[in-house]
């Protein structure tokens, strides 16, 4: 239900937000970095982890190119007219509440949640361990923007734990959830579908 005006200006808010707290999204990330080392992971996987003021400055971008496209919700696809007068129309409209499971790339979360709250969805986002402060980072930027535009932060909500179990439990929650996506690679991808209890677009 949220006027076009009004999404458009949460995602410009959050991406002044993220320019604006360039610091704390970097300290954060750093956290997540330090650890990934640690743990020993690939120099490739990392790589994708980094986040810098060019990359934040770019997923700020992304988000604004985003207000910037066309609102889907409630654009017509198709109308016709049967012999009877029946008029028909095939329109757009918002799935509901969409489950994003992703692997731990930071600009995902930011994308992920741009395109859910400008097509009228609400998201869950399920990011990567890896990626956990990184991703609360750029949440709260959106949060930002969400209370600017006067609409609700539970519009993009990340899930608050690194637990594994997590997604085992994201993946049932049918009453809740009206489609999960999974992001990444094969298995994560080959896992959502085996075990997910929502409908899957993998």
């Amino acid at each position: 239900l949220a006027p076009t005006g009004a999404k458009n200006a949460a995602l410009r808010g959050a991406a002044a937000a993220m320019r604006q707290d360039v610091d704390r999204i970097l300290t954060a990330n750093a956290e997540d970095v330090a650890a990934a080392r640690a743990k020993g992971q690939r120099e490739s996987m990392i790589d994708r982890l980094v986040l810098d003021p060019p990359r934040i400055d770019g997923i700020a971008s992304g988000l604004e190119a985003i207000a910037e496209l066309a609102d889907p919700v409630g654009a017509v696809m198709a109308e016709w007219t049967r012999p009877n007068g029946l008029r028909f129309e095939r329109r757009r409209v918002p799935l509901g509440v969409i489950g994003i499971i992703y692997e731990s790339r930071p600009n995902v979360t930011a994308d992920a949640g741009g395109l859910c709250l400008k097509s009228g969805n609400a998201a869950i986002l399920r990011g990567g361990s890896e990626s956990f402060h990184s991703s609360g980072a750029l949440v709260a930027a959106m949060h930002a923007g969400l209370l600017e535009a006067g609409l609700s932060v539970d519009a993009i909500q990340l899930v608050p734990t690194r637990d594994r179990a997590a997604v085992g439990h994201l993946l049932r929650m049918a009453e809740y959830v009206d489609v999960i996506v999974p992001r990444g690679g094969r298995s994560l991808i080959e896992r959502v579908q085996a075990e997910s209890r929502v409908p899957v677009f993998a």
